[in-house]
């Protein structure tokens, strides 16, 4: 089995990455704490203490807890909650009802929680804190596929994902979580998001495809940039002019906002106009995403396009264009 913690070096700070094993119920507490100050919606938590403890799989269950722990001001890790910049929590499930668990092949890991610490995100942590959590699914689970979910919107979590690790989509789901508030989610923003899938043994890479081709190829979104005043100043947000979810062209790109949790904390303001900016962009990229998939296209990659244009897009192709 490999070592259950490692210690990296990002820029001027230590972190130690580490599979929690404890027997003792209060110290996932922690977890739980931090996912709350990260996402600040109560009312959609882990489980008590005591039954995070039991689901361990070092206990009796199939979940692993990975927390990554800032060293201390004065060298060394306190394995704490004031300490902990990031964590990761996820659990072993089926592909296949039918086949349940009598086939190792049908087995998945479902990966839940992801998050760091605002203080933190600046230092790479959620990159490694899923390279890790892709370690020990393959080393003490012997697990080789890993799903998740996020929200097609955020940026962060594409460029991740997708042009990262190389991770496939495999649905496009509408409103996946109902109402769901919080700092990264809005009760009147619909909760649509992408299911995942990512292939933990894959070494090779994405296909080739010409970037500024498609940048000059019709556009499937069609973008702008209105001032308004947000919730805690005047700013400029991306806004859909419109859409054109029959474009054609191989490969073809959706663009999205460059900061679509900055968007919504912005536009939560009492003008609906403004208040619409994302609920735009949601129904918007929902209708090109949904076409486009019936058309046969697949999500092959994310790029941002730097310069004064500076845009976050998704690279689309078909199957038979790809290697892949």
């Amino acid at each position: 089995m490999s070592a259950l913690e490692r210690t990296v070096a990002v820029r001027d700070k230590r972190f130690l990455l580490r599979v929690e094993t404890s027997r003792d119920p209060e110290d996932y507490r922690i977890y739980e704490d931090l996912r709350n100050e990260i996402w600040d919606f109560p009312d959609d938590h882990l489980a008590g203490t005591r039954n995070m403890m039991c689901e361990n799989v070092f206990h009796e269950g199939a979940s692993l807890f990975i927390g990554a722990f800032a060293e201390a001001p004065g060298g060394g890790f306190e394995v704490d909650g004031k300490h902990l910049a990031g964590f990761c929590y996820g659990f072993v499930g089926v592909r296949d009802k039918a086949i349940g668990f009598r086939d190792p092949a049908n087995l998945r890991f479902y990966s839940q929680y992801a998050g760091v610490r605002r203080a933190f995100q600046s230092y790479g942590l959620g990159i490694l804190l899923k390279e890790h959590q892709r370690e020990m699914v393959l080393d003490i689970l012997g697990v080789s596929a890993m799903i998740c979910t996020y929200d097609p919107l955020a940026g962060i979590n594409a460029h991740r994902n997708i042009h990262h690790f190389g991770m496939d989509v495999l649905e496009y789901r509408v409103a996946t979580y109902g109402e769901y508030g919080g700092l990264l989610n809005r009760l009147d923003v619909p909760t649509d998001r992408f299911l995942m899938s990512w292939d933990l043994e894959r070494t090779s890479g994405r296909p080739d495809y010409d970037f500024e081709a498609a940048l000059s190829a019709p556009q499937t979104i069609i973008a702008g940039l209105r001032g308004v005043k947000g919730k805690s100043t005047e700013l400029e947000l991306e806004i859909v002019e419109g859409t054109d979810p029959d474009a054609a062209g191989d490969p073809l790109l959706v663009r999205i906002p460059l900061d679509f949790y900055r968007m919504l904390q912005e536009t939560d303001v009492a003008d609906g106009d403004v208040r619409r900016i994302p609920v735009d962009w949601r129904m918007a990229t929902r209708a090109v995403f949904q076409g486009l998939f019936s058309r046969g296209y697949r999500v092959v990659d994310f790029r941002k396009a730097g310069g004064r244009a500076s845009a976050n897009y998704y690279v689309l192709s078909r199957p038979a264009a790809s290697s892949r």
